[in-house]
C-alpha cells in the first residue's frame, strides 16, 4: 500500500502521515520510505511510541548503529541511544547533553566515513506558551544549496577539501560555559581530524553536497588562512538561506530521521529548567 506522504518544506522533508512505526513497518513499507527519505533528505514520523528496543530496531533498518563517543550519556543497557536533555541525575550531574547542536553542523563530518543518518525521539519537551514553542530544530539542505551556487563558486570548490574536526566543537562548547567534562585521550584517538571534499557526492544518490559547515569544518586545505576562512565564511552563509530549511516544533512522540550527508541542523537552546527536554537519538552508520 502506498505511503502518505506531505512535503515539509519546499528543499527539504517529507511527513510520513499516520504510520506506527512499531507494528507498520514491513518490507514494502521500509523500501517506500528508504526511497522518500534518500529524496527529500529528513523524515517525520508524530505520534510514535517506541521503546528502548523498538528505536533500536527502526534505526537498524537503514544500517548498523553507532555507540556514541561520550559513554557517560547513553542509556544503560543501550549503548546505541544517547540522551539529548537538560534533566540532572539525583546528584545534580547531567544525565545527557544538554547543549548537543547548538552549531550548524553534519552529525560526524569529523569522521573518515560520516555516519548514514541519526534518528532524534522526542519524549518530553518543553510547553508551549500558546503558539510559542521552544527547543525547536532547523534543517537546511546541503544538496539544494549546491545546487543553488553559480557556475564560478562550483568550478572553483571543485577538488578542494576541508578539514573536519571534532575538537573545534567541543571547545567552543566549554568556551560558551558547557559542562561537558574534557575529551579523555582515548575519546579523542576516537576522532582524529579528517578531510573531505568541499563538493561531496553523496554516498547513496551521487548528488553533490556543499559538504561544509560551522560546527565542525576548520579550514580549505591548501588556502591561507585568510583566503580558506573567507571562502568558507560565504560557502557556510549558503548552506543555511532560508529557501533551503525547514524549522521543527517538536510534539512529544515525535521521530525525526534526517540524512547527514545531505542535510545539516541546528539546535535552538531557548529553555531551562524547569522546562524539561528529553530526546532519545540513535546514529546510523554509513555502509
Amino acid at each position: 500500500m502506498a505511503l502518505k506522504v506531505r512535503p515539509l518544506a519546499p528543499a527539504i522533508g517529507a511527513e510520513i502521515v499516520d504510520f506506527d512505526l512499531a507494528t507498520d513497518l514491513d518490507d514494502d513499507s521500509f523500501a517506500q520510505i528508504e526511497s522518500v527519505f534518500n529524496d527529500r533528505g529528513l523524515l517525520l514520523f508524530r505520534k510514535q511510541r517506541l521503546s528502548e528496543q523498538q528505536h533500536i530496531d527502526v534505526s537498524r533498518r537503514f544500517g548498523p548503529l553507532q555507540d556514541h563517543v561520550l559513554k557517560p550519556y547513553l542509556i544503560p543497557g543501550y549503548p546505541q541511544i544517547l540522551r539529548i536533555t537538560n534533566l540532572l541525575d539525583k546528584d545534580g550531574q547531567p544525565m545527557g547533553i544538554g547543549d548537543a547542536g547548538l552549531f550548524w553542523h553534519s552529525d560526524t563530518s569529523y569522521r573518515r566515513d560520516p555516519c548514514r543518518c541519526s534518528l532524534l525521539y522526542a519524549i518530553e519537551v518543553p510547553a508551549r506558551d500558546g503558539e510559542r514553542s521552544y527547543g525547536d530544530t532547523l534543517f537546511a539542505s546541503l544538496t539544494e544549496a549546491y545546487d543553488a551556487l553559480d557556475e564560478g563558486t562550483r568550478r572553483q570548490i571543485d577538488g578542494l577539501s576541508a578539514e573536519h574536526s571534532y575538537g573545534k566543537h567541543y571547545a567552543r562548547m566549554q568556551a560558551a560555559g558547557s559542562k561537558r567534562p574534557d575529551l579523555t585521550d582515548e575519546q579523542k584517538r576516537e576522532v582524529p581530524k579528517v578531510m573531505h571534499p568541499v563538493a561531496r557526492p553523496h554516498p547513496i544518490t551521487r548528488r553533490k553536497a556543499l559538504y561544509v559547515n560551522d560546527g565542525y569544518t576548520t579550514h580549505i586545505q591548501g588556502m591561507a588562512p585568510a583566503e580558506s576562512d573567507a571562502l568558507l565564511e560565504r560557502l557556510v552563509a549558503q548552506t543555511i538561506r532560508p529557501e533551503f530549511s525547514y524549522r521543527h516544533r517538536w510534539n512529544e512522540g515525535d521521530l525525526l530521521i534526517w540524512d547527514n550527508s545531505s542535510t545539516q541542523h541546528l539546535a535552538i537552546a531557548d529553555y531551562a529548567l524547569p522546562q524539561r527536554r528529553l530526546m532519545h537519538r540513535t546514529t546510523v552508520l554509513a555502509a
